[in-house]
């Protein structure tokens, strides 16, 4: 993988740096008016950073806030108030044309009920994007090919994704979301929808893209899927909770127990909106 990616968008250079942050959320506030006139404040001064070929997981409790970063660090949402950087593109600020165009270069997404479109096959559900973000169709097709095959879902090229098991869709959902080689992979919930042997097979692949270089930000309840990352950051009341960080997470210990589970990180309860499947490389990037 190579050290710098670079995008063609007018609002910057779009360069990856090698060292240093690839992602930087500084005092990151949104609120959501209600009926009763009283607003939801999601995500209050919020603060995180992510480095390039990261692993890290976002757990905490329901409510706290997890979608709405994903959503805001996605350009789904508009926050009210701080600022978010990807490489050197600030997306605050930007027209729903510069945003879309920055989701397909810089922002694959992955969600907790897959939003596949099953009137399509499985390789022109990866092809489609791919398309999207620039590629000739032939090339689109290739892309679409090779992360088949690297997905275990080679076979299944001209199959409908209502076929699949849920692993499989999900392991499709992945494909997808790495049509555009983005610089983050963002996974909501990605395991929610799985069984025990669904959701180990799903939480191993993410470690093994991360190992390949892959920059993963991922929400999770599950604890176990926690531990495949090499950081955990828990989250309450819409804001990153101070000493509630576990380094090395995916760094197993002499008896073969994980960091995260040494350090008693432990996460909340399932919390996913799976809003915006369309709008980030969901199903198809915002052309």
């Amino acid at each position: 993988m190579s050290t710098t990616v670079t995008s063609v968008d007018a609002g910057g250079t779009g360069d990856i740096p090698a060292n240093g942050p690839v992602l930087l959320v500084k005092g990151l506030r949104k609120s959501y008016e209600t009926d009763r006139d009283i607003p939801v404040r999601a995500l209050r001064g919020l603060d995180f950073t992510v480095s390039k070929g990261e692993f890290v997981a976002v757990a905490g409790p329901s409510g706290c806030g997890k979608p709405t970063l994903l959503n805001v660090i996605a350009g789904l949402e508009v926050p009210d108030e701080g600022t978010v950087r990807i490489g050197d593109d600030d997306i605050t600020g930007r027209s729903e044309d510069q945003l879309a165009h920055l989701r397909r270069r810089h922002i694959g997404m992955v969600f907790q009920f897959y939003n596949l479109l099953d009137e399509l096959s499985v390789e022109q559900n990866i092809a489609l994007p791919a398309m999207l973000g620039g590629r000739k169709r032939k090339a689109a097709e290739a892309r679409a090919r090779d992360l088949l095959g690297l997905l275990g879902l080679a076979d299944r090229a001209g199959s409908s994704p209502s076929v699949l098991s849920g692993g499989q869709r999900q392991r499709l959902a992945i494909a997808r979301a790495l049509a555009n080689d983005p610089t983050l992979l963002l996974a909501d919930e990605p395991t929610g929808a799985l069984d025990s042997e669904g959701s180990a097979e799903i939480a191993a692949l993410f470690r093994r893209l991360n190992r390949d270089g892959q920059t993963i930000i991922l929400v999770t309840h599950d604890p176990n899927v926690a531990t495949q990352a090499s950081r955990v950051v828990r989250m309450a009341d819409g804001a990153v909770v101070e000493g509630a960080v576990v380094e090395g997470a995916a760094v197993e210990g002499e008896h073969g127990e994980t960091a995260a589970t040494a350090g008693g990180e432990t996460a909340g309860p399932a919390e996913s909106t799976g809003e915006g499947s369309e709008r980030a490389g969901g199903a198809a990037p915002t052309p």
